[in-house]
């Protein structure tokens, strides 16, 4: 199976609502950079008086102005949060005391796996720290309101506490940063956890849904191809970087360097953090070794 086909085509349109499902609407905050794409998606689910909004997004007066006013006559009952990078949950905290709707998430901000000593974890600064939910959500608990109700589906893997939300009564999933139309999801240690990633990719190949909305760019719009596509790019890459260590790289720099050869060079730091996700996986996996914990400026061999 050949690698995901990336959609680029997605053109946003900035504070304004727009239907992309019966009883959906996307507001996208106008954050573009080389990790966001066009911006953060914040979702408005519900075709009734009362709704829930899903990513409320970045704390900043432009998009909650835009929100509220998309939201003009309805009544907020919840905010759900994906996971707690800056770009999705800070919005959430002024929304509640706006709207006295209760947050639901899975549960505060956490790394993936305990720090080494001496580690610095590089997404610090990008983590929500403060973000607490009022609901946290277990594995296939439904958060119901009028019209609507959304499962959380618990999907580990870009973060400890990233879940994806399923739309009862359809087969559309709100899949965050986990699975999107325009790139790969990014898989840094120690946030994030490639063999979570990879696990989460099977439970959500399993569902089979019709429809992701993801929190970054357009829908994708034939997931089961789609996320076999991303798991065979995954699998590919661990290969190669496999490959690179068995013909004598030694540090993730250098690979980073032959592997993302054609890659943005401003996105060689959060590439050099992929590779070394696919390395702590080798190593647990007995096909890689090192001494003492995988880190980004380790030395690596092939195992046997």
């Amino acid at each position: 199976m050949p690698s995901p086909r990336f959609d680029l085509t997605f053109v946003p349109s900035h504070g304004v609502p727009v239907t992309v499902a019966p009883g959906i609407q996307r507001l996208t905050v106008n954050n573009p950079s080389p990790f966001t794409f066009h911006g953060t998606n914040s979702y408005i689910v519900g075709a009734g008086s009362s709704v829930a909004v899903i990513d409320p997004g970045p704390e900043g007066d432009a998009h909650f102005e835009a929100l509220m006013a998309a939201l003009s006559g309805r009544r907020v009952s919840h905010i759900l949060i994906t996971h707690t990078h800056r770009d999705h949950s800070p919005l959430a905290a002024r929304l509640k005391a706006a709207t006295g709707a209760l947050t639901a998430g899975e549960g505060p901000h956490r790394a993936s796996r305990p720090l080494h000593a001496g580690e610095i974890n590089p997404f610090a600064e990008s983590s929500d720290t403060g973000f607490v939910p009022d609901i946290a959500l277990s594995d296939g608990d439904v958060i119901e309101g009028e019209g609507f109700a959304l499962r959380a589906v618990l999907t580990p893997g870009h973060a400890a506490n990233h879940a994806a939300f399923a739309l009862e009564g359809t087969e559309i999933l709100f899949s965050g940063d986990h699975v999107m139309a325009w790139a790969t999801s990014i898989v840094a240690p120690p946030d994030g956890s490639m063999r979570d990633y990879m696990a989460s990719l099977d439970k959500l190949i399993a569902r089979r849904d019709h429809l992701l909305l993801p929190g970054h760019g357009g829908p994708v719009k034939h997931p089961l191809t789609f996320l076999r596509a991303l798991k065979t790019h995954r699998r590919m890459r661990e290969r190669a970087i496999l490959e690179r260590i068995k013909g004598g790289d030694r540090r993730i720099p250098d690979m980073v360097k032959a592997i993302y050869r054609d890659t943005d060079p401003r996105l060689h730091g959060a590439a050099g953090l992929s590779v070394l996700a696919h390395i702590e996986d080798l190593v647990e996996r007995g096909k890689v070794k090192t001494h003492g914990p995988p880190a980004l400026m380790g030395e690596y061999w092939a195992a046997g």
